[in-house]
């Protein structure tokens, strides 16, 4: 066992409430499983590989039942993630230095919390139709986003949702669907980015235990989401908890200012 058992509760408590929290809106909750991590565990990849983990548990059970409720239609989403998987994958193959890693995963998190609460803004002062964009530019977010997603060792979700939404692609349920689906996908491929180039590390008493805390959380989130109750409340709460990790990440993690 890497870390105390008080420690470990502290995570599993930790891990619960953002799985909840991220899956109602269709996040994986990736980005702040890795800033709980660092708290309590001094192995790069092992941090990196179980965030990966728990994104996979949590939008597998929150994709199925989008599409079990009829949310996602598979035709839809096809371009983002054919071009997102393979930059993925190339992506998770990187082996960057912590700090270069920790640099890039913050600035990207607070870009992201900030695009993600302008937008809820938005939204509340406009009722603006869906748009209709050219279908390569969703393969262009894809990959892009693919690859930056496959670099930090994260679905990806939290940066296409909030993109999408203020592009007006369509209804914010059909995006929450599209990015549980595209965090599922990437995470696979990250996975195997990791495997390939021999960085994943897993202890298995830890994950387990983390496993079953965001599966639980994952559970109820979606519930949560399906039944409507207040998206933008929940995107303004996870774009506060996305900019405190990304301004933690970046001065703590990445230029070790404290």
């Amino acid at each position: 066992m890497l870390i105390p058992i008080e420690q470990l509760v502290f995570l599993c408590i930790g891990f619960f409430i953002i799985a909840t929290l991220y899956s109602s809106v269709g996040f994986g909750g990736g980005s702040s499983y890795l800033a709980l991590l660092t708290l309590v565990l001094t192995s790069f990849f092992a941090i990196r590989s179980i965030a990966l983990v728990c994104n996979l548990v949590v939008v597998s059970g929150s994709t199925y039942l989008y599409f079990k409720n009829s949310h996602a239609k598979l035709k839809d989403f096809l371009p983002f993630v054919l071009a997102s998987i393979p930059l993925a994958y190339i992506g998770a193959t990187f082996r960057l230095k912590e700090s270069v890693f920790f640099i890039i995963l913050g600035c990207s998190l607070i870009l992201s919390a900030l695009f993600l609460a302008v937008q809820t803004v938005e939204i509340d002062k406009s009722k603006k139709e869906v748009e209709d964009y050219p279908n390569y530019l969703s393969y262009v977010l894809g990959a892009g986003i693919g690859f930056l997603s496959g670099l930090v060792g994260i679905g990806g979700g939290i940066f296409l949702a909030p993109v999408l939404n203020h592009l007006r692609w369509n209804k914010a349920i059909k995006i929450a669907a599209l990015a549980s689906f595209f965090i599922l996908v990437n995470s696979v491929s990250g996975l195997f980015g990791l495997i390939i180039s021999d960085s994943l590390s897993l202890p298995w008493r830890e994950t387990i235990c983390l496993v079953v805390a965001v599966l639980l959380g994952g559970q109820l989130g979606i519930r949560i989401s399906l039944k409507k109750l207040s998206a933008n409340g929940i995107k303004r709460v996870t774009a506060l908890l996305v900019l405190v990790v990304g301004i933690r990440v970046l001065l703590v993690n990445g230029l070790e200012l404290f």
